[in-house]
């Protein structure tokens, strides 16, 4: 069984959303790798750099791919957010013995714009053009959508990390009714590993009625779990380490120990 776990990070991110992660599974007895994704290892005081704005989740996906292949084992993938659909992705390719999706961005064909999710992107999603350019949250944006557990000073170190992401990928994403390219999509069909998908109650930029509906598509694998008064920032706010035993314990039970 694995002892490989590949933790991808979502938008905005970088290695850094998985310090907590990382010591709690090593702690364990897991291999933890992390993969920087493309654009993402720059200074998040420095200016984008501006093929950013036109990378796609396949870029990030086949970049992540070419590391997986050079493992000698099958991972586990863990993703976070938009990391989340890169794992589903990644999974409906083969390359994953089991899917740990955290809050995880939905695929192509489910419905996630709410109020709350505009409101969370409403400083990129009235720009013209913002699928062809790299974009962040605004600072406020990011308390309102993800980080209103924390509290202030770990709410300001946080968005002090926080780099630029691909209005391409934003798209893909949030407007997949209109990617040609239908970057999002991922097919059920393939999905053939265990399969865990987590929801906090109080996110706002993707609902856990969104994230229900990811395990559903994946219903002849997926293990559903909803923690109550957690936001999306799983991997960070107060109380994370009863999220990770949950999934800790969930790999044990699916036989994946060390």
């Amino acid at each position: 069984m694995s002892k490989t776990i590949v933790m991808i990070h979502g938008m905005w991110g970088g290695k850094w959303c998985w310090e907590n992660y990382q010591d709690f599974f090593e702690e364990n007895g897991y291999q933890c790798i992390i993969p920087t994704l493309r654009y993402h290892g720059c200074n998040p005081k420095d200016e984008p750099i501006s093929q950013l704005g036109t990378t796609s989740l396949l870029d990030y996906a086949e970049d992540i791919e070419k590391e997986i292949r050079q493992l000698d084992v099958k991972p586990i993938l863990m993703g976070h957010s938009m990391g989340g659909l890169l794992a589903q992705i990644l999974g409906s390719r083969g390359l994953s013995e089991a899917l740990v999706l955290l809050t995880p961005a939905p695929p192509y064909g489910i419905i996630a714009l709410r109020w709350s999710v505009i409101r969370s992107f409403l400083s990129i999603l009235t720009k013209w053009n913002f699928w062809k350019k790299p974009y962040r949250q605004t600072f406020n944006e990011a308390v309102y959508s993800m980080m209103n557990r924390l509290e202030t000073e770990e709410q300001k170190e946080a968005f002090s990390k926080f780099v630029y992401e691909s209005g391409q990928a934003i798209f893909e994403i949030g407007l997949w009714p209109f990617d040609s390219k239908c970057a999002a999509k991922v097919d059920e069909s393939k999905i053939t590993c265990p399969v865990l998908v987590i929801s906090g109650t109080e996110d706002k930029i993707t609902p856990a009625s969104v994230v229900q509906k990811v395990a559903e598509k994946y219903k002849a694998v997926s293990t559903y779990k909803e923690f109550s008064n957690h936001t999306h920032w799983v991997t960070g706010e107060h109380g994370w380490k009863e999220i990770a035993k949950f999934v800790a314990n969930w790999l044990n039970e699916n036989k994946f120990v060390v």
